[in-house]
């Protein structure tokens, strides 16, 4: 620590990661220096965990720099973590590694963690420890995926090249190697030399032996009855009759079958779909389709010609009915390869809706009329006329004993009439259309009220009983307007 320190030496050869550190020896050799040993052990730190090293390792952490091929560059800068200041015992290293050609059987020296999981590892930054306690820290990784692809595009051994989860490098596999990952991915063995189909030893002769090749005699179990199953079959018979035990019932092997378009019952599987449609079945065949009709059913000349005039979708019958003196004599029909294949398109393309169709005959949709009798009595001569009015008239009222009729009409005025005579009893003009009259429904008061336009007239019309006229009057005139308008 006392002079300054010597330059950074150039690297002559850069060794590769995974070969760049001696292995240490069983015997727990010491002939390499502290700054050599401080090297290979620290060789991996990532220098991003500072604060969790230990005191004995000193403040400055071994840095690592890895090139793009996963080499790294030894620098005279490189501190030993718990060791005095780096002297030039360090530029001995940068030379030819002695275990650059180390046979993979040897225990690598940069994971001396032993045959445990690494996953304890994945939040620290080591990966294990060495033989001196020293932390083995991981590969500092910064290579991205476009790197990687680079790296697939220029390597031409990238396709055998595997990552080593236990020192965290990548390893090119051999070809005995690649040759035994295929073996084992097809299924052979994993040993070449092993043949599978080599001849089998006979380890007996074929030749019929006349003495066997044990005598053992019988056991005494063989044919005495064993207690054990009698106690098992016992108890089975026990439960059989206490019902505890029910005995299998035989499977009715006939077979199930259903009509696939048949009108099914709700409780089957097709009754479930509401909109289920039934196939369209066959009309069945009729005294037509006979090999010997009865003569009306056989066509004359004229028919003939008319069928074979009409359309194919108009004819009643999609054939012409022939005679024939017996079965023999009938010969192949010629559209029966038609009609199975039209059958097998009206099954296929069966309407998946219903559609009702309705036939309405042309009668039902005119109403019947009620015939005249039904309707009497009815009034069948003009009796009386009530003549007086000029225009139109809008309203008529009844009184309530039914001797009196009102009308109002057009013309402005208010017709009171005797309805058994039709004479015009009082004519009560009030200078207006008359909208509406009504008669007062008691019988006690002569009352008729009269809609002119915005205002309602009651009038007394003074007829029938003079009584009753005469206090209707007395109402009339007892009546006082309030102070304010309504």
């Amino acid at each position: 620590g006392g002079g300054g320190r010597e330059p950074e030496p150039e690297p002559e050869e850069p060794s590769l990661a995974c070969a760049a550190a001696p292995s240490l020896r069983d015997d727990g050799d010491s002939g390499l220096s502290e700054s050599e040993e401080s090297v290979f052990s620290g060789l991996e730190d990532s220098g991003s965990d500072s604060s969790e090293d230990d005191p004995a390792e000193g403040e400055d952490g071994v840095s690592s720099d890895e090139g793009h091929g996963g080499t790294e560059k030894t620098s005279g800068q490189q501190v030993q973590a718990g060791s005095p200041p780096p002297r030039t015992e360090v530029a001995s290293v940068q030379g030819r590694d002695e275990y650059a050609e180390d046979s993979s059987d040897e225990e690598d020296i940069r994971n001396t963690v032993g045959n445990v999981p690494l996953a304890w590892y994945d939040d620290f930054p080591h990966v294990g420890y060495d033989l001196d306690g020293r932390r083995i820290y991981k590969p500092l990784r910064t290579r991205d995926e476009l790197d990687q692809f680079l790296d697939k595009m220029d390597d031409p051994d990238y396709w055998r090249t595997v990552r080593d989860r236990m020192t965290g490098h990548d390893v090119r596999l051999t070809d005995e190697q690649v040759a035994l990952v295929r073996r084992l991915q097809s299924g052979q063995f994993g040993d070449g030399s092993c043949d599978p189909y080599e001849p089998a030893v006979d380890f007996f002769s074929g030749d019929l032996m006349l003495h066997p090749v044990t005598n053992r005699p019988a056991d005494k179990r063989s044919f005495i009855p064993s207690l054990v199953e009698k106690e098992k079959v016992s108890r089975m018979v026990h439960a059989i009759k206490m019902g505890w035990i029910q005995p299998r019932r035989p499977r009715d092997h006939t077979p199930r079958f259903y009509d696939l378009w048949a009108r099914e019952d709700p409780d089957a599987v097709l009754g479930r779909h509401k909109m289920h449609v039934p196939a369209p079945k066959l009309a069945l065949p009729g005294h037509a389709e006979s090999y010997n009709p009865p003569p009306e059913y056989l066509p004359s000349e004229e028919e003939r010609l008319a069928w074979e005039q009409q359309e194919p979708g108009e004819r009643k019958l999609n054939f012409l009915p022939r005679k024939f003196p017996s079965l023999r004599a009938v010969p192949a029909y010629g559209r029966f390869i038609q009609e199975r294949f039209e059958r097998c398109l009206d099954l296929y393309l069966c309407p998946r809706q219903r559609k009702m169709r309705v036939n309405v005959d042309p009668e039902d949709l005119i109403p019947k009329l009620p015939r005249p009798r039904d309707l009497q009595p009815f009034p069948t001569c003009q009796a009386l006329v009530y003549r007086g009015h000029s225009n139109l008239v809008r309203c008529l009222s009844v009184s309530p004993d039914g001797q009196w009729l009102a009308s109002g009409s057009d013309d402005g005025s208010v017709r009171l009439w005797e309805v058994a005579t039709a004479r015009c009893m009082r004519t009560v003009p009030v200078g207006g259309v008359v909208k509406s009259v009504a008669w007062n429904p008691r019988p006690t008061i002569c009352l008729v009220a009269v809609a002119v336009e915005d205002s309602v007239l009651l009038l007394n019309p003074a007829l029938g009983d003079r009584l009753v006229a005469g206090s209707t009057d007395q109402l009339l005139s007892a009546f006082v307007p309030p102070e304010e308008p309504a």
